[in-house]
């Protein structure tokens, strides 16, 4: 059965831990349902190609990839913003890059990752992995630390997830933002403290290493527990192919309006 290719596109940085992340994520991806023992292939369940593509400063870029793709007689694509919320990125980069792709490839856009029950179960993962037990809840805030963003929607969302977040049982979750936004994550661990709560963790709302992560793990210091970033969790892998999977069912008028 044919399937269309899943074409990851993530933002790119010159800090190479950002694009060795995003491949490692890749890398999970392309292994889901490949037997134990057998070799990785460019595709997770069968049939799913699964290629990377980013939109500056790592190689290979989103229109290289497309015109490879183009060129080897490729006709489906789903292209997969590597994002969080819909931001600038999500609603102007990406689409204006896509609109330059070559004529024979039938694209749909997917939607971005967020919000998700599975980012909540990844935010989960890694503080536990910091140290935490579920029975720290009721006694440990968390400061959701995104990169931040001039969208309103954006900042919406973040609110949005920190509130679903406390539902889980953590006793007081607050977001915090390393540009564009206030609090910054300093000031969010600091408004915990003044509220008398036992242990603040720091919960990186984010995919991969890189300079606005580095930024809240600075404003983290006067934390008990830092949290890895999201990087190549199960729960993500399974997220990018669930977002493949509401595309790929989208109706073919709607490949671009995402």
């Amino acid at each position: 059965m044919h399937r269309p290719v899943l074409l990851v596109i993530a933002h790119g940085s010159r800090d190479p831990r950002h694009a060795a992340t995003v491949h490692a994520l890749v890398r999970r991806v392309r292994s889901m349902g490949v037997p134990p023992g057998r070799a990785e292939r460019p595709w997770g369940r069968p049939g799913v190609r699964v290629e990377t593509g980013f939109l500056d400063f790592n190689a290979p870029s989103v229109p290289q990839v497309l015109d490879r793709l183009a060129l080897e007689g490729v006709r489906d694509v789903v292209a997969l913003p590597l994002l969080l919320t819909r931001a600038f990125h999500a609603k102007a980069d990406i689409p204006a890059v896509l609109d330059r792709a070559p004529a024979r490839l039938n694209i749909t856009l997917a939607d971005v990752l967020g919000p998700s029950p599975l980012l909540l179960d990844t935010l989960e993962r890694r503080l536990y992995e910091a140290g935490l037990t579920p029975a720290d809840k009721c006694s440990t805030g968390v400061v959701l630390a995104s990169a931040g963003s001039t969208d309103p929607e954006a900042i919406a969302v973040i609110a949005e997830i920190a509130r679903e977040l406390r539902h889980t049982g953590w006793c007081a979750v607050r977001p915090a933002f390393a540009s564009a936004a206030l609090p910054r994550t300093e000031d969010a661990v600091r408004e915990l403290r003044a509220l008398g709560v036992r242990r603040v963790a720091v919960a990186p709302y984010v995919i991969a290493p890189g300079f606005l992560p580095d930024r809240i793990a600075r404003g983290a210091a006067e934390a008990d527990v830092l949290a890895e970033v999201l990087g190549p969790a199960p729960e993500l892998a399974r997220l990018l192919l669930t977002r493949y999977d509401e595309a790929k069912a989208r109706p073919r008028a709607a490949a671009l309006t995402a």
